[in-house]
């Protein structure tokens, strides 16, 4: 037992550590990606080929000065970004980041924790989420700041029933709400009646998703809450330093644990093609799989950005009838079908 608590608490710093050095060098990498699809250098004075930039950004923001305006309700207005950052970290608890280790004959998870409801955490936790932007917004006793964070809770609330409907159908097809046990499913080989990925059973499902995914981390096109255009910064317009970190830094996390949320649920978390095949020993079997997992958020960060620089962002009223009339439909009709099919194979 005593290992045990040993090896999760070992891991979780792990996991601490990694999300906050993706999440760093997210922000590097989305100047780079930026940077080459205009034909830029983009950052390369911070260390080679710019590589300590983050650490660089960091310490502006450490360094910067702190400035609380005096209209502000002071105690929310840092408890907004805290929030923010909290939750943005407490949603990976529940991802599969990699299959089992055997240490001295003990069998270890390489998941913090699975509990039998993981995907309605990850839902819980996403939208306590948007208190941090509504209060800092609120907070700050600024116009452009309460406009944005009007918009921010808008756009959660419009998109999220489309994700949870998206969710529904993907609930009726595996019949488990742990992403433990979806990940296992998707393993295929003997024991296992799945021998696809989900992407392939639930593609309208992962399309929207994905969409929804864009909207509740407010990226480009569905950065509205923040559209520097029209709301100078929106909710974050007056916090600097840190506290401005906080919000800049969650987005990137909430990214992150996205693109590992996709992964796990559509795209087979750390199983890949022939990995029981390979003859090799199970922990070597492990640490491959995970490598694929993470190859696989990189992608789906990579699309995220990439989509950032490519579409441009849409008017607020394209961006509710999108949610409402669009996505809201669709994931109503895939629900139906999702049942259909499944009565149909029942027969």
């Amino acid at each position: 037992m005593e290992s045990f608590f040993l090896f999760k608490s070992l891991f979780v710093l792990v996991i601490f550590a990694i999300t906050l050095a993706v999440g760093a060098y997210s922000t590097y990498a989305e100047r780079k990606v930026a940077a080459f699809l205009q034909d830029r250098i983009g950052p390369d004075r911070a260390g080679p080929f710019g590589i300590l930039q983050p650490l660089a950004d960091g310490l502006k923001f450490i360094m910067k000065e702190e400035i609380i305006p005096d209209v502000s309700n002071k105690f929310l207005f840092v408890l907004g970004p805290c929030i923010a950052m909290l939750t943005a970290l407490m949603a990976g608890v529940v991802v599969p980041w990699g299959h089992t280790l055997v240490i001295d004959g003990t069998e270890y998870s390489l998941q913090i924790t699975d509990i039998n409801i993981g995907i309605l955490y990850i839902f819980g936790v996403v939208s306590i989420g948007v208190y941090g932007i509504m209060i800092g917004g609120w907070a700050s006793n600024n116009k452009f700041s309460l406009l944005g964070a009007i918009r921010a809770s808008a756009q959660m609330i419009s998109y999220e029933i489309a994700m949870g409907l998206s969710i529904i159908a993907f609930v009726m097809m595996t019949g488990t709400l742990s992403l433990g046990e979806i990940t296992t499913m998707q393993a295929g080989g003997a024991g296992s009646h799945w021998n696809f990925w989900n992407v392939v059973y639930q593609p309208l499902g992962f399309v929207i998703f994905l969409t929804c995914a864009f909207a509740e981390c407010n990226r480009t096109p569905f950065d509205l809450p923040e559209c520097e255009t029209e709301l100078v910064g929106g909710y974050h317009t007056e916090y600097s330093s840190m506290k401005l970190g906080f919000y800049l830094f969650a987005e990137y996390i909430n990214m992150f644990i996205s693109s590992a949320v996709i992964s796990t649920l559509y795209f087979g978390g750390y199983n890949f093609p022939f990995m029981n095949d390979l003859g090799l020993s199970h922990n070597t079997v492990t640490v491959l799989g995970s490598l694929a997992l993470f190859a696989k958020i990189i992608f789906f960060i990579f699309f995220f950005m990439w989509i950032r620089w490519t579409v441009p962002r849409f008017r607020y009223d394209q961006l509710m009838n999108l949610g409402w009339k669009g996505l809201l439909p669709l994931s109503i009709a895939n629900v139906l079908i999702t049942g259909l099919v499944m009565i149909w194979k029942e027969f």
